[in-house]
């Protein structure tokens, strides 16, 4: 290559995907520090470092709008789990629980306990949080949602109630502290128990809070089984009276008694597109994951254990073989398990693949990172899309695969200048193999990484190369940044 104008990297020999939906092209990206600088001709640039893509797919890095990622970018900020499928953004604090503001509890309560230990709580502000952040400096970019039930548990002695006026007035005052610090928006897990007794006004209330910051709304539903409809109207109500976006957390139709409601439910959600900005995430796998709910301990579902506080020896095992060898109901064994986690197989796989392959449904791998045997949405979501629902069972292109993944993520959260492969842009890009890329972990092994991911780069600079382990990727940079509020304002 001859050109003039030097640059940091090219990537030539591409089939660039833009993330906007639309045909792919064939040609190069040219790299200068953070920001892409050409796309498709690079005839006039030469380079420090080329890159050779094979012919292979290039697309933005993708976005996973739905994590619990809070503390695991500190303490484990290569975050190979997510890099290694093509993952360059991770939106955290998502149903309701979030790790600033929250310190100085003895006792981490459920579902807060998801993200982290009693010890590494300990950011009274996203101020806070973020001169963490900065000094570790992780390896994705991150964006950070206000958990509800977290403000509660920091402002409210008892959680199984409503919270008063005054209450109120002091969970608003720390969540627009963490607005201004430059959170993105507000999430509710009304469905768990420490949130399930917060009133519609409690929640609208706290909306109003993201207004001046053109901030989101994110929420768990009250309920993903039979009343699901009702639950999405609450939200819907809730989002509009403060006159905010909203997206609906992983989207399911949980317990058979509910399964084939897919379309039902996404129709309720495309007709009320029609009066307020709403989306929603899901992840493509037909069990879920969290903590042990005893309101889902049913005859009905396969549930399979992840880790337990005092039985830790009955992780990996089926709550049905626990009962079992004690010798008592799957009830009784739920309440001697607790506090304890598990993954529910509790949809219905045509719902699933209903819900993934909706146009305006973003991708969101929920994944838990605490969990010593996690669900494989963790290490496999984004690879399972290209690859299962993509490739293997046609239920989408790979154009809107890749919208949902990254430019529909980055307008609906705010996040400037991210998601499509624009120049101007930053450089967060992936390089993928569409005929082989497909993901590993299993229910069995729920640690191994996606096949076909070939290269990742995080503003600009390599953060995974295929066959990277957890040895060698730490010799990679770690270019990650903290993606304020207040950054992607115009």
């Amino acid at each position: 290559m001859t050109g003039t104008v030097q640059v940091d990297t090219i990537i030539h020999n591409v089939m660039i995907y833009n993330g906007e939906y639309s045909e792919p092209t064939f040609g190069g990206v040219a790299i200068l520090d953070e920001h892409i600088v050409a796309v498709e001709d690079v005839s006039h640039y030469r380079a420090k470092q080329y890159i050779d893509g094979n012919g292979y797919a290039l697309a933005p890095g993708f976005i996973d709008v739905h994590t619990h990622d809070d503390l695991e970018v500190l303490r484990n900020p290569h975050m190979l789990s997510k890099l290694s499928q093509g993952v360059t953004t991770v939106i955290t604090g998502n149903c309701g629980i979030s790790a600033a503001p929250f310190s100085g509890c003895d006792k981490v309560v459920d579902p807060i306990n998801l993200l982290g230990v009693d010890t590494e709580f300990k950011f009274a502000t996203l101020a806070e949080y973020r001169a963490c952040y900065a000094k570790v400096r992780p390896s994705v970019n991150t964006a950070m949602l206000i958990g509800h039930t977290s403000l509660r548990a920091q402002v409210m002695s008892s959680l199984g109630r409503s919270a008063t006026d005054e209450e109120i007035a002091q969970m608003k005052k720390l969540l627009s502290e963490a607005l201004t610090d430059g959170a993105v928006g507000f999430s509710t897990g009304l469905a768990y128990g420490n949130a399930n007794a917060a009133s519609f006004d409690e929640v609208s209330e706290l909306l109003q809070c993201l207004v001046p910051y053109k901030g989101i709304y994110t929420t768990h539903l009250r309920t993903e089984f039979d009343g699901i409809l009702d639950a999405m109207d609450e939200a819907f109500t809730s989002a509009r009276s403060a006159q905010v976006p909203l997206v609906i957390s992983h989207l399911k139709c949980a317990g058979k008694s509910n399964w084939g409601r897919a379309q039902q439910v996404l129709a309720h959600l495309q007709e009320q597109r029609q009066q307020q900005p709403v989306g929603c995430d899901c992840y493509p796998y037909a069990a879920s994951s969290s903590t042990l709910d005893l309101k889902q301990v049913t005859q009905e579902s396969e549930i399979f254990i992840t880790w337990s506080e005092p039985h830790p020896d009955m992780a990996k095992r089926t709550l049905k073989d626990i009962a079992s060898k004690w010798q008592v109901s799957l009830l009784q064994a739920a309440q001697k398990l607790s506090p304890a986690g598990a993954v529910y197989h509790c949809m219905d796989e045509q719902d699933v693949q209903d819900i993934v392959s909706h146009q305006h449904t973003m991708i969101g791998s929920d994944g838990l990172p605490c969990d010593p045997h996690p669900h494989p949405r963790l290490w496999g979501t984004f690879a399972r899309v290209l690859g299962r629902y993509v490739r293997e069972l046609n239920s989408l292109d790979l154009s809107l695969a890749i919208h949902k993944m990254t430019a529909l993520s980055s307008q609906t959260f705010g996040l400037k200048n991210r998601g499509a492969i624009k120049v101007g842009y930053f450089a967060d890009l992936v390089l993928f193999d569409a005929n082989t890329v497909s993901d590993q972990a299993t229910y069995s092994q729920p640690h191994k990484p996606a096949r076909g991911i070939k290269h990742v780069w995080v503003n600009g600079r390599t953060s995974f190369k295929e066959g990277d382990d957890q040895v060698s990727i730490q010799r990679r940079y770690r270019a990650g940044r903290f993606l304020a509020r207040l950054d992607n304002q115009e």
